[in-house]
């Protein structure tokens, strides 16, 4: 972890922590803009703040949304910092193009959360030359050089899929079960564990068939539309695995609009806790949440300043997540604060 105090305090505090941080994309001298980018003071640091340029996937969920106000609430000017922050639309050049304009500000930390795996050691190549750390914040980069990157804080993705699976054994697949997955953006870290859990968890069993698979693209819009498609094509499903939240909830849409009752026709299982879901589950239109914390604010503070005060941290930090029946949802909601 951080340091023993960090991981102390991180604990102690239930580790209100998770996923990324949205950080901005500000024009520099030549007046080069980023897509969605701002700035928490318009231009350079000042004084003995400490300039960071984060990089957000976009604001494709509920999730996302939580964890970009975590970011900007905590990487404050009264914190100390001089946030600097790119929304990338979900595309992987925008994230690139922030990148490459946060080493041209000369920031002294960036920060992103990667929209996919693959295709990054150009430009993070760059930032090293630079002397630039870089802070991976909720999803993973596929590289050999683990030099590229400081530090990766976020979930375990594959755990969030297994215990999703381990729970579809014990409550679901006791006697055989079709089962349709709506996957997260294609190419993604946690489209891709997830899937991996929950194959992992459930390869044992006979019981589980998935008949369909496909990405909903982390939408709700998505996860909606794919639905509609997976209740045309397969009339006997009995459960949908959904890599998040914004998808159970549009696959619950869909499964309303076809006549059949979310929860009991048709039980639904997703991953992310945020409070949407979580009505969904207290009410019982979805069956099972395992969470993934978007809260990562603090984390990614403490752990800029560590670094800035000459501190190490350790290349893989994994936060906690907790997971929810519908009666844990409904004990949780009154506090939930995403």
């Amino acid at each position: 972890m951080v340091s023993k105090k960090i991981r102390t305090q991180a604990v102690a505090a239930g580790i209100a922590v998770l996923a990324l941080g949205l950080t901005a994309c500000s024009s520099g001298d030549d007046n080069t803009a980023e897509p969605g980018s701002t700035s928490s003071d318009g231009g350079a640091a000042s004084g003995d703040a400490i300039s960071v340029g984060f990089s957000q996937v976009g604001a494709e969920s509920g999730w996302r949304a939580a964890n970009t106000k975590s970011i900007q609430d905590t990487l404050t000017k009264d914190a100390g910092f001089d946030l600097k922050f790119s929304d990338a639309q979900q595309k992987q050049e925008n994230q690139i193009q922030a990148i490459r304009s946060y080493i041209a500000q000369g920031v002294q930390y960036i920060a992103f959360s990667p929209v996919v795996e693959t295709g990054w050691d150009a430009v993070l190549q760059e930032a090293k030359a630079a002397n630039i750390p870089v802070i991976l914040t909720d999803r993973a980069v596929d590289t050999a050089d683990k030099s590229l990157y400081v530090t990766f804080i976020g979930s375990d993705f594959v755990e969030e899929g297994k215990r999703i699976g381990e729970w579809v054994n014990d409550n679901v697949a006791t006697e055989p079960i079709n089962v349709v997955e709506l996957q997260g953006t294609t190419g993604s870290a946690p489209a891709i564990d997830r899937k991996q859990g929950f194959e992992d968890a459930t390869k044992d069993n006979a019981n589980v068939k998935i008949i369909a698979s496909q990405t909903g693209d982390f939408t709700r819009d998505g996860g909606k539309k794919v639905m509609e498609g997976f209740l045309q094509a397969n009339p006997d499903i009995d459960l949908v695995y959904a890599h998040n939240d914004d998808m159970a909830l549009g696959a619950i849409e869909a499964i309303e609009a076809a006549g059949k009752v979310p929860g009991k026709d048709i039980k639904i299982v997703s991953i992310d806790g945020v409070k949407d879901g979580m009505t969904a589950l207290s009410e019982g239109k979805i069956n099972y949440i395992v969470e993934c914390n978007p809260l990562l604010g603090p984390d990614l503070a403490k752990i800029i300043k560590t670094l800035h005060d000459g501190g190490t941290v350790e290349p893989r930090i994994v936060t906690q997540d907790g997971a929810f029946d519908q009666e844990q949802a409904k004990a949780a909601l009154p506090d939930r604060q995403y």
